[in-house]
């Protein structure tokens, strides 16, 4: 399918500055949700097109595709994009609070398991395991 130029690099761009990106199901849309000016269908070709050549993943699920790049879609991006290797997709950096909150868990004591709901949940409540008639007899006798 024949995509306008301007309407490739707006796709290569997101992808490569995201990481990742989702289009609903529906060819008909004029235009994508993150992209104003590119129509849906495009987005939809373009990634089908590097599925093919391995650059992206897919998943399929509610009527919406995600892609997600690859090591290889990120070489083939960077060098039509001409980037330089410091610049990666946002898929690939760390997040400041994810960082400091591995930090603020080292300094810790280990609290146990958890806080839970205590020994007999699940259990009939007093340790026993839950049953039917005590007497073991049916209800039916």
């Amino acid at each position: 399918m024949l995509v306008p130029t301007k309407d490739r690099v707006a796709v290569f761009q997101y992808l490569f500055r995201e990481g990742v990106i989702v289009a609903k199901n529906d060819t008909q849309l004029k235009s994508h949700p993150d992209l104003a000016d590119v129509r849906n269908l495009y987005v939809i070709k373009l990634m089908d097109g590097f599925v093919v050549n391995g650059y992206v993943r897919k998943t399929y699920a509610w009527q919406h595709h995600y892609y997600y790049i690859t090591n290889e879609g990120i070489e083939y991006l960077r060098d039509y994009l001409h980037l330089p290797a410091s610049i990666v997709p946002a898929t690939l950096k760390r997040s400041a609070r994810f960082a400091r909150s591995e930090q603020v868990r080292d300094d810790r004591p280990s609290r146990g398991r958890g806080r839970g709901r205590g020994r007999g949940f699940g259990r009939g409540g007093r340790g026993a395991p839950r049953g039917g008639d005590r007497g073991g007899g049916s209800y039916r006798s």
